[in-house]
Order: structure tokens, then sequence, then C-alpha cells
């Protein structure tokens, strides 16, 4: 096993930079055959959402050239520096790996606190990979192990108690700015899982009016079928804007939706009237600049960091229980991976012991040929005892080590011990960790 974790999230970048380095969902499968096409890189898989950009890969040998070619990969991929990059990214192996992907499906690395979303992209990003022929041996069966542990763990710690996403954040926030909902209305620019999600929402708090706008106007009359809203057509987004009292924007446009010179129209239309805009889109669908405007209130989704605190207390200390459940759980997948490393090398050892047995009895079948069959048969049988006692030491040893952590090098010593030929399975001490300069990563 050598896996490798190089990304940029919410913790170690501002959204700026987060945005600059998201990938568009209909460009990672193609990035994810350039990734793979790397003579560093046997398996891979990208995540890109509002918070995060990760890599996840297993190396062909060496993880310092997989970290190489991922950093190489993302600069030339998002148009960074190498320097700029480096000071924001951050590296997990090995443990540390497993550690951080079973974190981020139970939700304990999200910018909000156990929020849910963050385990349906991960299975987003897993299914891609899947599609792209990406995953092997070893991402297939570490990611279907984080489903599962993501399951368990937001189960049994109440971390999943009380879900608070992002969606429910800019509600939230919402809420907080006039009080009671009840007699405003909302526009949803876009149509997806995240704009269902606010839709959700804003019916719980009572809004009066919502209305929804996306580019495909069929899915835009679905949502607001299924809330009792308005479907609005894009090209009248600027015009519904003139009226309503909030907008909340999730769309996954390459641009900017709104920008400086529409709002300024837009504001002047409703006479100075306020207008609270919440962009919770990654990339931003709203110009930044246009929170310069006067009665224009911008709020993105770094805004929305301090505005969860709902239930705060009693997910941090689900949290805490959580924490050490991923930890076992972490160790018990690591576990297995030795045990998998093990494992082929006690199949080489076998057969190549049989394998000097039979040269030998071949190389001896002259002098024998003057036995009786029942002693050629008992000669047969002794040497098969005997290899098989010389072979019980090392293979109890082995199965010993399997899961702990000296069972690499112990693969490595019997091996050499014993003749056999490199192992590709075995991997590089894990459990190292380097953050990117002045970076802290959780």
């Amino acid at each position: 096993m050598k896996l490798v974790v190089v990304g940029v999230s919410h913790r170690s970048a501002d959204l700026k930079v987060r945005e600059r380095l998201y990938f568009p969902p209909e460009k990672v499968p193609e990035a994810l055959k350039r990734l793979v096409a790397s003579d560093a890189i046997g398996e891979a898989l990208v995540m890109s959402t509002c918070n995060r950009t990760e890599v996840l890969v297993e190396a062909r040998q060496d993880q310092d050239r997989a970290v190489v070619a991922i950093r190489e990969f993302l600069a030339r991929e998002r148009s960074f520096s190498q320097e700029e990059l480096d000071q924001r990214i951050y590296v997990y192996r090995d443990k540390d790996a497993i550690r951080h992907l079973f974190r981020l499906g139970v939700g304990l690395d999200s910018m909000i606190l156990g929020e849910p979303q963050i385990l349906g992209q991960v299975k987003a990003a897993y299914h891609v990979a899947q599609q792209a022929g990406s995953l092997g041996p070893t991402l297939g069966p570490l990611l279907e192990r984080s489903f599962s542990v993501a399951k368990r763990v937001r189960t049994e710690s109440n971390i999943g108690r009380n879900p608070v996403s992002v969606s429910f954040a800019a509600v939230q926030l919402a809420h907080q700015i006039f009080g009671k909902l009840h007699d405003k209305s909302v526009l949803i620019l876009g149509a997806g899982e995240t704009a269902e999600l606010a839709a959700r929402h804003l019916v719980s708090h009572g809004v009066s009016s919502i209305y929804v706008v996306n580019r495909t106007y069929n899915r835009a009359e679905e949502l607001a079928r299924a809330f009792d809203g308005e479907a609005v057509r894009y090209e009248c987004l600027r015009e519904c804007l003139e009226n309503v009292d909030i907008l909340i924007s999730s769309t996954s446009a390459p641009e900017f939706v709104l920008r400086h010179k529409d709002v300024v129209e837009i504001i002047r239309r409703r006479r100075n009237r306020p207008l609270f805009l919440i962009d919770i889109a990654v990339p931003r669908d709203i110009d930044p600049s246009v929170n310069n405007i006067d009665n224009i209130y911008l709020y993105d989704v770094d805004d929305l960091r301090h505005v969860a605190d709902a239930g705060l207390k009693k997910r941090k200390m689900a949290a805490e229980e959580a924490e050490k459940m991923v930890e076992v759980e972490a160790e018990s997948f690591l576990s297995w991976c030795r045990s998998q490393e093990v494992a082929p090398t006690i199949v080489a050892l076998r057969e190549e012991l049989h394998r000097v047995r039979e040269s030998e009895l071949t190389r001896f079948d002259a002098r024998l040929r003057d036995l009786q069959p029942e002693h050629r048969k008992l000669v047969v049988e002794l040497t098969t005892t005997l290899i098989n006692k010389v072979l019980h030491r090392p293979i109890r040893f082995l199965k010993q080590q399997a899961g702990s952590v000296d069972g690499i090098g112990s693969v490595d010593m019997i091996r050499k011990l014993f003749g056999l030929a490199d192992s590709t399975a075995a991997g590089p001490d894990e459990g190292e960790r380097s953050v990117g300069k002045g970076e802290e990563t959780g």
C-alpha cells in the first residue's frame, strides 16, 4: 500500500483559491485519465467541492514521486504556479490518508461540523473514478470501506443527528438577517441538490414565495413544483431580482452569473430597496465587487462558517466519540491492507521451496529409478514433509507480523532471505504527513 492524498480545503485556502482549483464535474474523467497515465500513479480519485479539491492516489512505487506528480498536475490543470500551490496544499500518506478519508465521509473535516452532504460528494467522486477506470484493488476497497464507516459512525456517534448543511446555513443566515421569513420572497438560482436542500429549509421556515431560476427550465419547473413555488425562465433572472428580498445562488456556472453592472441596474430599478445575495456556489456565481454597491448585502460560502451554530456543542461532543471510532476503523483497514501484502509472500515462499524440491527430485531421478514404487512414494512424502517443516516457522512468523507496523519490513526480509522476486505490494513507512508552509489541516 502506497496511499497519498494531496489537497486544498477551507482549512488551508480561502474561497478565491478554492474556486480556482475547482474541477467542473465534466472535466474530471479526462483529468483522471491524465493522472493515471503518469508512471508514478497507479490508481486515482479526484474530489472537488465548494470546500475542497483533493487527489487521492495509490502510488506505483515511490510516494514522493507521486506527490510531485500530483502537485504538477494541479498546477498545470488549474493554472497555478508551483510556489503558490505549495503554500496551501496538505499531504497525507498511508494511515493518515485512510484516517483523513474516513473523517471526510463522517463530516469531521467539513467547514460545518457533521454536515451530511460530503458523504454524497465522496460517493459521486467514487462513481466518476469507477466509470473512468481509475480505481483498482487498493482505492476501490478503501472507498467502499469509507462509506460503511461513515454510515456506522454517523449513526452510532450521534454526529448525524440534527444535520447542518451549507444550504441550511444559508437559510439560517437569511433568518438571522430578517428574523421571520414568512413575509419574504426568495429566488433560488440553480436546481441541483444544494438548491433543493435550500428550498426544503426555506419551506420549513415558512417563506411566503419561492421562485426558481435554472438554465434548464424543465428542471426549474420540477423543483418549483415540489415546493409549491414558481419557475422563472433564465432570461428573466434580472427582472425577477427587482422584486424579491433574497437570492440564494448555487449553480455550476464557470463564470459570474451576476456581474457588477447587472446589480447596479437591478438596485436602481428596485429604487435602492435592500437586496440580500447569498452565494453558495464554487466557483462563485456573483461578482464579489457588488458588495460595494449601496443596499446590496452579499455573503459567500466562507461567511457561513460561523452561522451554523445550532446544536454545535452537541455535535462537538459527538465528534469526540466519532474521532475515536474513526481511529479504530483506520487501524483496522490498515491491518487488513498489511495482511494482504503478506499473503503473496507466503504463496511465493511455498512455491519457491516446492519448486526446489521438484528440481532436486528430478536431478536425482536416475539414482532413484531402482527403488520400488512404494519407496519412491516415501521419498516424495519425506521431501514434502521436510519442506513443510522448513516453511512452518517463517510462515507462522509472517502471519504473526501481518497487520503490524513491522509487517512490511518482515515481508522484505523473508523475500531477500529466500531469494524471492521483489514484491510490488510492499510500501514505505506509513504515517508521514506534510503540510504546506504555515498551514495546518485537521
